[in-house]
């Protein structure tokens, strides 16, 4: 039989998930011989052998490659023959500025927790990991992926370790981190009974805390959290005072899906989300309330499971089924990653921080996800999905979009790929600024990329923009364009799902700087990636106090009664109108009467606040769209009415329905009820403006697109109607809909523009 020899290079996700050992394997089992190496580019191949064994080896590496790499493409080229006596893995090289992708953390495997209780060197070994399984993305310092370049090279394997690694038919062969009780990282537990390394002490210590209500500092794969019991009411005070967070809620995690399913809904789809390598937090519907202070007054609560070793062996030794676990920062700063800052500024806070001696160079939150209609969503994308690039047929090079305030990300380009940062936080000080440009930096290096277009949001005072325009002023040649916020959620919304041409576009949210210079935030336009049309928008309403008003739903509410009832609103018999003083109504009036701080705006979320303040449900937020949130929790579905509302001049007006809202209040019609009511006539608006749209341009496919859309209710809802009157309808999910997607729709737009230079 003749042999030929091929060249294949494999690019995606596959450096850091075992998919040189997975070839080397597969070339055996089809009696081939050649070579596989880790290149920057992807993976290279080369393979000598009868033709039709090749061909079969080529199937089997798409169909059998291992559940965490992603293959993007193969490209396959028969070169001169090579008789190639063996199968050999190959030093990495360094020789392409295209990069392969970095893999994400992933969560631990059954067989690493199996080893965990078999191995004799990795008996209750904490961070054992393999080719399948533990960090990779928070441990890179550059590319290609090996163990040099991560922030393992300080720890020397012992013979055992050394030995698998170089055992290519071994589960840890060429796994980076791999480590074990003799020769790894060791955890470090400090607390008021002295510092231990022994980690027997450690797990015995955390347990009796936990159970007298104790607060940990515990440091996971991407930095630190704040770790309570769920079922303890003292340990949620106490990490309520340390974050100054009052009413934020909080994520939990459970001990396995058995002890979640007793207290939230789980359909088979979130089921496999919330055990997927990737391991988010995932919002589910509760079944009963927990302890006071965890999520009050919302209908669902974020659940993570066990995705580090030391979690499950934490888990072991623990009564509770359940922990707060949230992200160990203050109020508006970024997730702690250094041992040293958390003893610096957790002491005095917790009753013991639990470190290990592993950098970890990447911070990065945990993700947050949820399902709608059957298909996981993601809403914050951070651990177990940065930074891996979401694939485009555009031209991206060197465009870099850089994002909105809140939520905030960058996103580069790369030949075409974008590549989107971590969740960074909301741009508003010094220390998340500092984090965005040390990410963005490191992101240069690792992907070999240099900025030859910059791409901001209109808004001058963004840190953003600011860093858009520096970056712009220190090198001469790079151009810089800026793209209204909410043209860029839509174009986001349209990358995400491969759309070209024109779209309806319904872009809810807080706000963002229109073209017109006022705040925007209900918007309905016709949309490409070149221009948009804004066809409606909801009516402007004074925001009394500006910023003031977000924090305050009770002014909004304030405001959109005086347009709809002038000064008889200080006679209503609601809630509202009884908690403040005539003195508090009166200042608001007269900063709208003599428009004094108190710029108009479209907002959808600030609609949302006035309605929420209406009924009594929220006067002043504790947390971004609280007020929204509370909202939607209060829902009664059993209600199918709804309000009305008029529009005229291409203005939405809500008047009407802010006037039967109020005679619901007065009648005495439950919360529950005008909630639904509400959100069924923001349904029901959709609907006829994309049929009118519909008739007039010939548009049948709608992208949704702004934070509002993370409401569940609201979204499944709108998704129904449109799709059951034949339209086509794109809610982002690879991406958040809310503002960390904004900077991918800046690339696409970027990258249209530069086209037509």
């Amino acid at each position: 039989m003749k042999e030929v020899t091929y060249r294949l290079l494999v690019t995606g996700l596959v450096q850091g998930v075992g998919f040189r050992p997975f070839i080397y394997r597969l070339a055996k089992a089809h009696e081939l011989q050649g070579w596989v190496e880790n290149r920057n580019n992807g993976v290279v191949v080369k393979v000598t052998g009868a033709d039709k064994r090749i061909q079969k080896f080529r199937d089997d590496l798409v169909n059998l490659a291992p559940d965490a790499s992603s293959i993007e493409a193969i490209e396959t080229e028969q070169v001169s023959h090579e008789p190639f006596t063996s199968v050999e893995i190959r030093e990495s090289a360094d020789i392409a500025m295209g990069v392969t992708e970095i893999s994400p953390d992933i969560a631990v495997c059954p067989d690493c927790l199996a080893d965990m209780k078999a191995q004799v060197h990795r008996i209750n070994y904490p961070l054992i990991n393999c080719t399948h399984c533990g960090p990779r993305f928070t441990i890179i310092r550059d590319l290609p992926y090996d163990r040099p370049h991560t922030t393992m090279a300080p720890f020397r394997m012992c013979p055992d370790c050394q030995m698998e690694y170089e055992n290519i038919m071994d589960r840890r062969f060429h796994a980076q981190p791999v480590a074990c009780n003799r020769c790894g990282p060791v955890y470090r537990m400090q607390s008021g009974e002295g510092i231990t390394e022994n980690l027997h002490e450690i797990l015995v210590r955390i347990r009796n805390s936990i159970a007298e209500g104790g607060l940990l500092a515990v440091k996971g794969t991407g930095g630190f959290h704040l770790v309570s019991d769920a079922f303890s009411r003292e340990g949620v005070k106490k990490l309520r005072r340390m974050k100054q967070r009052d009413g934020k809620p909080f994520a939990l995690m459970f001990r396995n899906v058995e002890e979640a399913h007793l207290y939230v809904e789980i359909t088979p789809v979130e089921e496999d989300l919330l055990s997927s390598w990737r391991r988010p937090i995932v919002l589910l519907r509760k079944k009963r309330e927990l302890t006071k202070g965890i999520a009050d007054g919302l209908s669902t609560l974020g659940i993570m499971l066990p995705y580090m070793p030391f979690h499950h062996l934490m888990f072991e030794h623990l009564d509770t089924p359940a922990l707060v676990m949230t992200s160990g920062n203050f109020s508006q700063e970024p997730i702690l990653i250094s041992n040293e800052a958390a003893a610096d500024q957790f002491s005095g806070h917790v009753d013991g921080i639990i470190t290990y001696n592993r950098e970890i160079f990447n911070r990065v939150d945990d993700s947050v996800a949820a399902v709608i209609r059957q298909t996981p969503v993601v809403l914050r994308r951070a651990r177990g999905y940065a930074p891996a690039p979401i694939r485009t047929g555009l031209n991206l090079e060197g465009i870099l979009g850089t994002g909105a305030e809140l939520t905030g990300s960058f996103c580069m380009g790369k030949g075409q790929h974008a590549i989107m940062s971590q969740y960074v936080g909301d741009l508003k000080n010094l220390e998340t600024y500092d984090f965005y440009r040390e990410i963005y930096e490191r992101f240069c290096r690792m992907f070999r990329f240099t900025p030859e277009l910059l791409v901001s949001d209109l808004h001058p005072d963004y840190l953003s923009t600011r860093f858009a325009l520096q970056l712009a002023e220190d090198h001469s040649g790079i151009k810089h364009i800026s793209v209204q916020h909410h043209h860029a959620h839509i174009a986001s919304g349209m990358l995400n799902a491969g759309l070209e041409g024109e779209v309806i576009g319904f872009c809810f949210d807080g706000s963002g700087l229109g073209s017109d210079g006022s705040l925007w935030g209900g918007e309905v336009m016709k949309a490409g990636y070149m221009n948009f049309e804004r066809l409606f928008h909801f009516e402007n309403i004074p925001l009394p106090g500006g910023d003031k008003a977000t924090e305050e739903p009770w002014r909004m509410a304030v405001s959109y009664l005086y347009r709809s009832f002038g000064e008889e609103l200080r006679d209503l018999k609601i809630p509202l109108i009884e908690t403040f003083s005539g003195k508090e109504i009166n200042n608001i009036i007269s900063l709208i009467d003599k428009k004094i701080n108190s710029p108009l705006a479209s907002s959808a979320g600030r609609l949302f606040d006035a309605v929420a303040a209406i009924t009594g449900l929220s006067y002043k937020s504790t947390y971004q769209a609280e007020a929204p949130m509370l909202l939607e929790s209060a829902i009664d579905e059993s209600e199918r009415g709804r309000y009305s509302f008029e529009v005229k001049d291409r203005q939405i007006s809500f008047l009407l329905m802010v006037r039967q809202v109020v005679d619901d209040v007065h009648s005495g019609v439950s919360t529950g009820r005008i909630a639904a009511k509400f959100h069924h006539t923001l349904i029901e608006l959709m609907l006829q403006l994309a049929i009118g749209i519909r008739s007039q341009y010939g548009l049948d496919r709608v992208v949704l697109g702004g934070g509002t859309f993370q409401n569940r209710y609201l979204t499944k809802k709108v998704l129904d109607k449109l799709e059951n009157e034949r339209f086509e309808v794109y809610l982002p999910d690879r991406i958040p809909v809310n503002d960390q997607g904004i900077a991918l729709g800046q690339l696409a737009i970027g990258a249209h523009r530069r086209e037509s230079w």
